[in-house]
């Protein structure tokens, strides 16, 4: 007999591992996990899951069938569980008032009135998507109008996971952040999801807090991580200018305490279905509630992200004599970050489409998103190539652009790989990540970010 029973509305990115994580430390729980996507659940049914993740496929091997399902039966997986996440899909509304900012809500609405419709018992719905502050509110006024005595209480669960690390993320984390209402029954909503946590998470990192400041805090964490990143993006372009090392600038700023070294590596750009998408609906918020101010300083971060990929393409452009029609210029990577095969707002797929803007012959090469990569680029003119072996993606390249740090990018055979391109041959290093001093003495013309440029011109 299952000591409860949990269902998960939405089998992405989120919701997929979250709940093999919990079947795996709950193995007296039932966890049910439904989509209304037949040929996603399929695929969590299937041996090639729809998501990369280190660590997924074991986890998904060892519960499925056990204690964890996958389902597209929406209607009865609500009727029969007490414990309803919602994990949906909340892009950047791209329609009327406040598009391209705000939230689009329509999926979410559409799976709270579902809930109403199909729930015959009290339940609680936990807000694991990333939400704007107040949505909780309106989840609570659709289902309050439940006919027939049927209650729900309904929390906010943000996750704060990393593509390419989630699992770890999950079963290590820093911090549980549950957010609730400061009454009778939602303090034992809060409590029910404290019990099922505290199977693998120390209690004093599960973080209890009233729900609006839940809400908020998942946006927050993530403007601050992108905002991290753009100013040390930004001050990457100053380091080129003044001749300075923007990965030597980083050691030395990182080293002091108070400011620490995670997310100061210089990059392209920033990526993933998060950081523009939450820090826009930040902004739209700020400018709902008339904090212009606060907005503009928020929408800088996006502003220097785009910033950082148009230099990247200026910085091709005036090192290869000021044109690159008809040249060869293949992309070392396209997922967004390394360990993951999500594209979602990759820098690639911007490097990549004005690469074709200037008539350039593009081959993409990565070790588990060319499946991505070729929907992003579909329908965009050009001559575009997937070649999933970089040594034959660089053969007759003019150029090689690292646009993923995967490891395997680090581990190469550069000499094998500048003996097959064309001369001069180029390499820019969008994410900082190879011995440039090594490649250089190959014969490359390399280009680092925030480096100076070691050229044999």
């Amino acid at each position: 007999m299952n000591k409860k029973n949990i269902l998960c509305i939405g089998a992405g990115y989120v919701g997929g591992p979250t709940m093999a994580v919990i079947a795996k430390k709950c193995p007296d729980y039932r966890v049910t996990v439904v989509d209304i996507n037949p040929e996603r659940i399929s695929a969590w049914n299937s041996s090639r899951l729809p998501i990369y993740e280190p660590g997924l496929d074991e986890i998904v091997a060892e519960t499925r069938g056990k204690n964890l399902f996958f389902s597209t039966d929406i209607e009865g997986a609500i009727r029969d569980n007490d414990i309803i996440f919602v994990s949906v899909n909340t892009p950047t509304k791209a329609f009327g008032i406040g598009a391209g900012m705000a939230a689009d809500l329509r999926y979410w609405e559409k799976t709270a009135r579902q809930i109403l419709e199909n729930a015959r018992s009290p339940k609680i719905v936990i807000e694991k998507s990333t939400l704007p502050v107040k949505t909780a509110l309106a989840m609570e006024r659709i289902l309050a109008s439940a006919e027939g005595g049927v209650e729900f209480e309904v929390l906010s669960n943000p996750e704060f996971l990393a593509e390419g690390s989630a699992i770890r993320d999950l079963e290590y984390p820093d911090r549980v952040l549950i957010g609730s209402r400061d009454t009778d029954r939602g303090r034992r909503a809060r409590d029910t999801l404290v019990e099922i946590y505290s199977r693998w998470v120390p209690r004093e990192k599960i973080i209890t807090t009233n729900i609006w400041s839940s809400e908020l805090s998942k946006l927050v964490a993530n403007a601050f991580l992108a905002q991290r990143v753009s100013s040390i993006n930004a001050v990457s372009a100053l380091c080129e200018k003044t001749e300075a090392d923007v990965t030597e600038v980083a050691r030395a700023v990182g080293l002091d305490s108070r400011i620490g070294g995670r997310f100061l590596n210089a990059s392209v750009g920033f990526g993933g279905s998060c950081f523009k998408k939450d820090i826009l609906n930040l902004v739209y918020l700020c400018r709902f509630y008339g904090l212009d101010e606060v907005a503009d300083y928020w929408e800088r971060v996006v502003k220097i992200n785009v910033y950082q990929q148009e230099r990247f393409i200026e910085k091709m452009l005036s090192a290869m004599f000021n044109t690159l029609a008809g040249k060869r210029i293949c992309l070392f990577g396209f997922a967004f970050k390394a360990d993951t095969g999500d594209t979602r707002e990759s820098p690639a797929i911007y490097i990549a489409k004005r690469l074709l803007e200037e008539q350039a012959e593009v081959v993409v090469t990565d070790p588990r998103a060319l499946e991505n990569a070729r929907a992003d680029l579909a329908g965009v003119g050009g001559s575009v190539q997937f070649v999933e072996d970089p040594y034959e993606a660089a053969v007759g390249a003019h150029a090689v652009c690292v646009m993923t740090e995967w490891d395997l990018y680090r581990r190469l055979d550069y000499g094998r790989i500048w003996e097959e391109m064309v001369k001069p041959a180029f390499l820019f290093d969008g994410r900082n990540i190879l011995d440039h001093r090594r490649c250089f003495e190959m014969g490359f013309n390399v280009y680092a970010i925030g480096k100076p440029p070691l050229t044999h011109f």
